[in-house]
């Protein structure tokens, strides 16, 4: 990865992208520090305690810690993700969208239009619920004497801090753009990977205050760190393991010259949905402690349980999780891949499958194949989901148990925008035929 950024900067234009994405992400991280209007938390931020496993932390780990200190950016890239969630099951359930899918380059633009304004109603919406969390636990400024605002006073301070959250989700959004445009690409994917590496020294100094506990904490703690290290490298191998499928083209005269006769093959990804399953799963199980947020279910009841289920240690949300993943996993590789289409594609081309009948056979054949991969994909990618929440639950047994439960979704991000970013970077390298890059 190194060598390829390295081989990267020698080139003036990829220089450029790269420096003005830089430019990009430091423009975030000062923005995930300015203060918003009438906004006054202390510099504890509103989590009562930053080591725990909530939806809370999970939110400030996405916002690069904005979300903890109620700055501009505290909604970062949430609302772009919930909103990309929502078009693309609605692609699916709804014809307009579906044709538009299918529109080539035209189609995207539009859906990616669609994309933008649900997200910006998205984020107004939470910006709305921040508000009035942020309010009831008293972190909002009042009047000289210490009362509040009431009225007009009231509604425009409420207004300024709503339109000020609003327009920090959509400049952000605007900044993946631009990212993708004049930058290295994969900008919304950029932002949501500097949020989470900024909270690197955070994790680092938390797995070292384990270890002023003493006794077995000494050897949990680097272990700790171990499994995190070994994660980062399954990761990058689930991500390059792939299943190819032979195909033989057939030999055929054009004019004086004769084509084909050759053997090739079509890569499938084993982790063909990258990140994408673990990012629609979180968002959706965040939705019940959004609505814990404002609710304050009465002791020992079944909502106060039903809530309980979806804190991040939990062992019905790593059951759930698990599920989700799967889901979203064959969801995904059903927008991605069209079997049907593929078959029609080899057979067009004079290409044909060794032992699989061109045609129906051949679409019934990749439909397998699909479906196997993406059974087997989703279950490497839960290891990495799941695990973390495992050495929690195991680490429960002690007196001070190690809350690393939000450390596999984080990894699994910030690993898949990486290695996304560096193919990119080598596919533009490969196009301008670099030669120190083919060599």
């Amino acid at each position: 990865m190194i060598k390829t950024i390295v081989n990267a900067w020698k080139i003036a234009d990829l220089r450029k992208k790269l420096i003005f994405t830089a430019l990009m992400v430091l423009v975030f991280r000062v923005g995930c520090a300015l203060p918003v209007p009438f906004v006054n938390i202390a510099s504890e931020g509103i989590l009562p305690d930053s080591t725990a496993n909530n939806f809370m932390t999970y939110l400030s780990m996405m916002t690069g810690n904005a979300f903890n200190y109620g700055t501009l950016f505290a909604m970062s890239v949430t609302p772009y993700i919930n909103a990309s969630i929502i078009i693309q099951l609605l692609t699916v359930a709804i014809p307009a969208l579906q044709k538009l899918s299918q529109e080539g380059e035209e189609g995207r633009k539009k859906i990616g239009k669609i994309t933008r304004y649900s997200a910006a109603a998205l984020a107004l919406m939470q910006s709305t619920a921040y508000f009035f969390y942020i309010r009831s636990q008293g972190f909002i400024s009042t009047a000289s004497d210490g009362s509040k605002y009431t009225g007009f006073a009231a509604v425009f301070q409420a207004a300024v801090i709503i339109l000020c959250y609003t327009a920090g989700a959509a400049f952000i959004i605007w900044l993946g753009d631009l990212i993708n445009e004049k930058g290295v690409g994969n900008g919304i994917s950029i932002i949501l990977f500097a949020g989470i590496v900024a909270g690197i020294p955070t994790i680092m100094y938390q797995l070292y205050s384990y270890m002023n506990h003493g006794g077995v904490y000494y050897a949990l703690a680097p272990l700790a760190l171990i499994i995190m290290i070994l994660m980062i490298a399954y990761i990058v191998w689930m991500d390059n393991a792939e299943r190819r499928i032979p195909v033989q083209y057939a030999k055929r005269v054009v004019g004086r010259k004769m084509y084909g006769g050759q053997s090739s093959h079509i890569p499938i990804k084993v982790n063909m949905c990258g990140v994408l399953p673990i990012i629609f799963a979180s968002s959706i199980l965040s939705l019940p402690p959004t609505i814990g947020m404002f609710v304050t279910p009465k002791e020992g009841s079944f909502w106060e349980t039903f809530l309980n289920w979806f804190n991040s240690d939990s062992v019905v949300y790593g059951v759930i999780y698990f599920i989700l993943i799967i889901f979203f996993a064959y969801f995904y590789a059903a927008i991605q891949y069209n079997p049907i289409e593929m078959s029609n594609n080899i057979r067009n081309q004079g290409g044909v499958i060794p032992g699989i009948r061109a045609g129906r056979p051949t679409s019934e054949f990749i439909t397998r194949v699909l479906n196997r991969l993406t059974l087997l994909g989703a279950l490497l990618l839960s290891v990495v989901a799941i695990f973390p929440i495992i050495f929690t639950q195991v680490t429960t047994a002690v007196d001070y148990p190690m809350n690393i439960s939000l450390g596999g979704t984080s990894i699994i991000i910030v690993v898949g925008v990486a290695l996304e970013t560096v193919k990119q970077l080598e596919s533009q390298m490969m196009m301008r035929h670099y030669k120190g890059f083919l060599d």
